[in-house]
């Protein structure tokens, strides 16, 4: 196995999950889309099955048929509208779509019919994302469509905009979008149509908005160990499951001036020692953190070393100063465990813990820790 490698505490998901079941009371949907946020999908899927999870979630039709070629049975959400020629085989995954138009509707009846089977879709209403869905007053005639088509209408769902967002007038644009949710189940309700799962909370809305929690909440990062703003864990201390580690591969001495790595950004500012860890840009470790982040160096007296240099594409180099306790072959810890986590590493450099995480590359081994 590779020196540098995502150890991924899926005890940890079992302590999140229990933790949003604590506090909602609801059924879970574990999104697992795009490798299950970098951690693996199927690894991932079985573990949040085991500890409780009532559906998975995906983005893409590949996504779902790698969970049912792994033996997942459990009922699967496609996220994402996919291509004609893809329906046939979602039908063929029981895997239940998002459908928020007719002519969607009609192609995923159609596709079922043809294969003699009973599918399930769940209507998406657009409340305010302006992403897929149909509008609230579309609904219930959607919802009898739906029904009348021999499709089984398993759920209604929406998607919250902004309810990560503590400012006021986010705060009440969430309200406003549960309360347009709140009126397109009336009208499905009153075409005599049984809505199935209600769900539509998403991290933000697990945390802050109650009135949206419904039967199911689908929380994502969240279940992941992060918390999209500030006081997200002090409302729910949810623990960051993956942990990337490496090694010191190789040890020199560079005198006070000279330079290391690409472009010479980085010069000594003294006599000292560089260690190079076999983990680049090429693994997920974004390059905009070169000269802005500190790595872990697990020795008989660890402590946290600056990286030196441009980040490269399969290495990077780390300033173990003039006289290290840190030698060839020590562990390192570059975001997560005893190091800071990816949603520090993603705040020095821009950007949020999701993309940190599932920009870790397949080539970097998943080791599971349960």
């Amino acid at each position: 196995m590779r020196a540098t490698r995502a150890v991924i505490h899926l005890d940890y998901l079992r302590d999140n999950i229990a933790l949003v079941r604590e506090k909602t009371g609801a059924a879970i949907c574990v999104p697992v889309k795009a490798d299950a946020y970098g951690h693996g999908a199927l690894r991932t899927a079985q573990a949040a099955l085991k500890y409780g999870a009532a559906y998975l979630a995906v983005a893409t039709v590949a996504e779902g048929e790698e969970l049912r070629d792994g033996g997942i049975s459990a009922p699967i959400l496609l996220l994402s509208v996919p291509l004609p020629e893809e329906i046939p085989r979602l039908i063929n995954a029981a895997l239940e779509p998002l459908a928020g138009d007719a002519a969607y509707i009609d192609a995923l009846a159609g596709a079922a019919g043809k294969a003699r089977k009973k599918a399930s879709v769940h209507l998406k209403v657009d409340t305010g994302m302006g992403r897929i869905g149909c509008r609230p007053g579309e609904a219930g005639e959607l919802a009898a469509r739906i029904t009348g088509s021999g499709l089984l209408l398993a759920g209604t769902a929406t998607h919250f905009a902004a309810a990560d967002s503590t400012a006021e007038d986010d705060r009440v644009f969430t309200a406003g979008q549960i309360q347009s949710f709140r009126t397109a189940l009336h009208g499905i309700r009153a075409r005599g149509v049984d809505p199935g799962i209600v769900h539509a909370a998403n991290t933000g809305a697990v945390l802050f908005h109650k009135s949206g929690w419904f039967d199911m909440v689908r929380p994502g990062i969240l279940l992941y160990g992060y918390a999209p703003l500030d006081g997200g864990k002090k409302a729910l201390p949810v623990k960051p499951l993956m942990e990337l580690e490496s090694r010191l591969v190789f040890v020199k001495t560079v005198k006070k001036g000279e330079s290391v790595s690409y472009g010479r950004i980085w010069t000594a500012p003294e006599d000292t020692v560089i260690g190079t860890i076999p983990a680049g840009y090429a693994d997920g470790l974004p390059r905009p953190a070169s000269g802005k982040w500190d790595v872990y160096v697990d020795c008989q007296s660890p402590s946290l070393r600056p990286l030196a240099g441009r980040i490269c594409m399969d290495q990077c180099m780390v300033d173990l100063g003039p006289r290290p306790a840190a030698s060839r072959w020590d562990r390192v810890v570059i975001f997560g465990g005893p190091a800071p986590d990816a949603e520090v590493l993603a705040s020095r450099i821009g950007t949020i813990p999701y993309e940190i995480c599932c920009n870790i590359n397949k080539r970097v081994p998943r080791v599971y820790v349960e």
